[in-house]
């Protein structure tokens, strides 16, 4: 997420954000803005959220920001992040540097961190980020006796979770989840575009007649399996354009590795993913440490059995317990509870 702001003689002339993969870059949109108004770039000041882009690139539909820069006389350039994509980080600031410009680093470098997360995480850690996102009863159940889980939260709450589909690159559920709830994974209370719909299924269990397999777009899902789940099912699910990626087998609870599963989905690109259940899948993550961000929920609610929230992290003492710096808020008749990962 990129924007721009030209400023001369005091005030801004031009403004840009990056608003769609294939678009004018922000640097590019708050030049064009200026000069739409007969203004001049020359000698102005640009303010940027990231380092601006010096390559060109097949996937690339623009050219590099930093001859546009250049080209129109802009005399200082300031930058709340460098860019950690290994084809710009630091040769951006180079380019610019050389050419006669004066360049700052670090304006609003906490709020771009903030702005960008998703996007340096997966440059940063080679996997995307991941917000697990739980909703549970006050006795910690996230779905009873009979597995049923609809609604814990109320209408207020899913919308929120719908709006957040809608910012992500995919949503991911265990095949538990997608048996016991057949969801759609898509954004339906909130105007907003569908994400990858990612289902871990070690061994294929997702029925034909799931309506995940029916939704909007169905090259966007997406089934991750074990590398000898039975070929002939996979050729089916093959048939709903459905795109499958074979793992290696693990003993863990959830039967694949969620490494190889996060590497699976750094080569497709997918660089965040909305993680939303099941208590297997929730305890992989958090027992592994493969998590950035958690929102749960908490709703008032009791059932006095059924699915616990989360399930064995291979946890012995107190003393080894997962701990949260968070907040909490209110929404609606739910508490939310919102952390992300520190690392010690």
């Amino acid at each position: 997420m990129v924007g721009a702001v030209l400023v001369k003689d005091g005030r801004i002339i031009g403004e840009g954000w990056h608003r769609r993969h294939g678009a004018l870059h922000a640097e590019a949109e708050a030049v064009k803005a200026a000069l739409d108004q007969g203004i001049s770039p020359e000698a102005a000041d640009l303010y940027c959220t990231l380092e601006p882009c010096c390559f060109t690139a097949p996937e690339k539909h623009q050219p590099p920001c930093t001859g546009l820069i250049t080209k129109h006389g802009i005399k200082r350039v300031y930058i709340a992040n460098l860019d950690p994509n290994p084809k710009v980080s630091g040769k951006g600031v180079d380019i610019l540097t050389k050419a006669g410009i004066t360049v700052s680093t670090g304006l609003c470098a906490a709020m771009g961190e903030d702005l960008n997360r998703a996007f340096f995480t997966f440059h940063r850690l080679h996997r995307p980020y991941i917000h697990l996102k739980m909703a549970q009863t006050l006795d910690g159940r996230i779905a009873a006796p009979d597995g049923s889980s609809r609604w814990i939260t109320d209408e207020a709450a899913r919308r929120m979770v719908h709006r957040l589909r809608a910012c992500y690159d995919a949503v991911l559920v265990g095949s538990g989840t997608a048996l016991a709830d057949d969801p759609e994974l898509t954004v339906r209370l909130v105007k907003g575009r569908n994400p990858h719909r990612i289902i871990l299924d070690s061994h294929l269990a997702l029925p034909l007649t799931a309506k995940v397999l029916s939704a909007l777009e169905p090259e966007k899902n997406i089934i991750i399996h074990s590398d000898d789940a039975d070929e002939r099912k996979a050729g089916e699910l093959r048939s709903f354009g459905v795109k499958l990626i074979p793992v290696k087998k693990d003993h863990g609870k959830i039967g694949i590795s969620l490494h190889e599963v996060l590497k699976a989905l750094a080569e497709l690109r997918i660089q965040s993913v909305l993680v939303e259940g099941g208590a297997r899948v929730y305890s992989s993550f958090l027992r592994e440490g493969l998590w950035d961000r958690l929102w749960l929920f908490t709703a008032p609610i009791m059932i006095g059995g059924g699915v616990s929230a989360v399930a064995d992290l291979g946890l012995t003492s107190m003393g080894e317990a997962l701990r949260f710096n968070g907040t909490f808020r209110h929404v609606a008749q739910q508490t939310l509870f919102e952390a992300d990962r520190v690392d010690a």
